[in-house]
């Protein structure tokens, strides 16, 4: 998978902005900031990690794409653009976890 994906989402919830929210799930979560999106967000993880300890790939599957949507509208909600965190996770390729995290300490 190319991460234009995600940019190509990331652009559809920048542009939900001006979007009518009688329409829009995503600008009434817009509207919502910070505490709607974050609280979406957090609920998503959470049935993401339900799907991956108890139910089946495909449920995992739909529930991974619910929580990256909800991560990018919580990042639009920010100002802050995917392709800056999509440049953090290529910087830390070829890094180890334990590196990393390590790295992050001492920032």
């Amino acid at each position: 998978m190319s991460s234009s994906i995600l940019e190509d989402l990331a652009a559809t919830i920048r542009s939900r902005r001006s979007a009518d929210p009688a329409v829009s799930y995503t600008r009434r979560l817009i509207d919502g900031a910070p505490l709607k999106p974050a609280k979406k967000l957090g609920e998503e993880a959470v049935e993401t990690v339900i799907a991956a300890m108890s139910e089946s790939d495909k449920a995992l599957t739909g529930e991974a794409a619910d929580l990256l949507y909800h991560l990018l509208v919580v990042l639009e909600c920010r100002n802050i653009d995917v392709a800056d965190v999509l440049k953090e996770l290529e910087a830390r390729v070829g890094t180890s976890g334990i590196e990393e995290k390590q790295r992050r300490s001492t920032r």
